[in-house]
C-alpha cells in the first residue's frame, strides 16, 4: 500500500476497528461493524461517512458561468449563490468524464468530483480555460469532507452549528458556517437517498468535526454501506454505470443535460442519440427469486444475452437482490421480465423504476 493515500480521519477509522481497503488510490474504511447495520442506521437514524477522497475544484473569473456552460451539461444559469446542481462533464464525443455537483458560491464555483477523476476533470477544465480569464484551482488536498446522512441528521448537527443556517437549507442548497467551531461549507446533499448534509472543512480540522458528529450519535459508516444505500436509490457510480464509453442518453441522465439551449461539450452526440436512439440503456431491476446479483453478470431475455449487470447487492431494506444493468434499449423500461445469470444459475428478475426504496432526501 506504498502509494495509497489516507485522509485526515484515518487514525479515527483505525481506532474504531474499521476494515479498510483501496478505493481510487485511497485507504478508505469499508465497514466498522457490519454493512447491513450501518446501512440501517442511515435509513432509520443517522450515519457519518468519510468522503475526503472526493475532489474539490474551484473555478473563478468574470466568465466562469459562461465557461461552465461549456464544461458541464446542466444549465448552470439556473443556480445562483447558495445553490448546487448535479451535472456531468463530457468528452467532445459525449462520453462521461465524471458526474459531479457544481456549487455556486458568492465569488466562485466549486465542483465536487469523484476521487478517481480529479486529475481528468482538472485537466479538462484547464485545457478549456486556456486563453480565457478563468482560473482553475485544485483544492482537493486542502479539504476534509464528511457526509452526515439519515432522518436524524438535523438533531445531530443542531448543537454544533454556529447559526441555524445549515438546518434551514433546502435540498441542494449550500451555506458557509461553523461546525464544532470549525469554518465549514455545509451542503444539503448526499448519496444515500436520505436527508442530510455534506460538510467540507479545512483538512486538518476534519477529526474535530468527525468526533463532534460521532458524540452527537451519528454512526460511523463505511463505503460498503454507502454503496448499498446508493444502489437502493438507483444512483450511478462512476466506473460502473458511468464511463467515457457511455453517454447521458445511455445512462438515463438526460434530466441532467440542457438538451434544448445547451452548448456543452458533447451536446451534438447527445442530441443525435436522442433522435436516433441507442442500442442499450441503463435500468434498475429487482430479483423475483432468491439470489444476489453482482457486477459483470449477464442479463438474459428470451434465452439470449441482452445486457450486463453494472451494480448488484442484497437490499437490506427490501431483503431481495437488486441492481442496475445496461440492457437492450427496448427492455429498459420498468416492468419487463429478465433473467440474471448468477454464475450459471438463472434468477428471474424484473426491471423497475428508480428509486427501488421509497426515500426522498428532500424531506426531513
Amino acid at each position: 500500500m506504498a502509494d495509497v493515500r489516507t485522509t485526515s480521519l484515518h487514525d479515527r477509522h483505525i481506532a474504531l476497528g474499521a476494515r479498510t481497503g483501496d478505493f481510487a488510490g485511497w485507504d478508505m474504511p469499508l465497514q466498522y461493524t457490519s454493512p447491513r447495520a450501518e446501512h440501517m442506521a442511515v435509513r432509520t437514524a443517522s450515519g457519518i461517512f468519510d468522503v475526503s477522497h472526493m475532489g474539490q475544484l474551484e473555478v473563478t473569473g468574470p466568465g466562469a458561468r459562461e465557461f461552465l456552460s461549456w464544461a458541464l451539461t446542466n444549465d448552470i444559469r439556473e443556480i445562483g449563490p447558495g445553490q448546487g446542481q448535479y451535472t456531468l462533464m463530457l468528452t467532445d464525443d459525449g462520453g462521461v468524464i465524471d458526474d459531479l455537483i457544481a456549487y455556486a458560491l458568492l465569488d466562485r464555483f466549486l465542483l465536487v468530483v469523484n476521487a478517481s477523476n480529479v486529475a481528468a476533470c482538472r485537466e479538462r477544465l484547464m485545457d478549456g480555460a486556456a486563453g480565457l480569464d478563468i482560473t482553475v484551482t485544485d483544492r482537493s488536498d486542502e479539504v476534509a469532507m464528511i457526509a452526515l446522512q439519515g432522518p436524524a441528521w438535523s438533531s445531530v448537527l443542531a448543537p454544533l452549528c454556529g447559526t441555524p443556517g445549515p438546518l434551514n437549507l433546502e435540498y441542494f442548497e449550500v451555506t458557509e458556517d461553523t461546525v464544532a467551531g470549525v469554518p465549514a461549507l455545509v451542503a444539503r446533499t448526499g448519496y444515500t437517498g436520505e436527508p442530510g448534509v455534506e460538510i467540507m472543512c479545512p483538512w486538518e480540522h476534519g477529526p474535530r468535526v468527525w468526533d463532534a458528529l460521532a458524540r452527537g450519535g451519528a454512526e460511523p459508516c463505511g463505503l460498503v454501506a454507502r454503496d448499498t444505500l446508493r444502489t437502493e436509490m438507483g444512483y450511478p457510480l462512476y466506473g460502473q454505470e458511468l464511463s467515457r464509453d457511455r453517454t447521458p442518453v445511455e445512462a438515463a441522465l438526460l434530466w441532467a443535460c440542457d438538451t434544448e439551449g445547451g452548448r456543452f461539450a458533447g451536446a451534438e452526440t447527445v442530441r443525435r442519440q436522442m433522435a436516433d436512439g441507442v442500442a442499450e440503456k441503463l435500468c434498475a431491476f429487482e430479483l423475483t427469486e432468491p439470489g444476489i446479483p453482482r457486477p459483470g453478470l449477464p442479463v438474459l431475455a428470451g434465452g439470449e444475452r441482452v445486457g450486463t449487470v453494472t451494480s448488484g447487492t442484497l437490499s437490506p431494506v427490501l431483503d431481495r437482490g437488486i441492481g442496475m444493468a445496461y440492457v437492450r434499449a427496448d427492455l429498459a423500461r420498468s416492468g419487463n421480465d429478465i433473467v440474471i445469470d448468477v454464475r450459471g444459475r438463472p434468477r428471474a428478475a424484473r426491471t423497475a423504476k428508480r428509486p427501488l426504496v421509497a426515500r426522498s432526501p428532500r424531506n426531513d
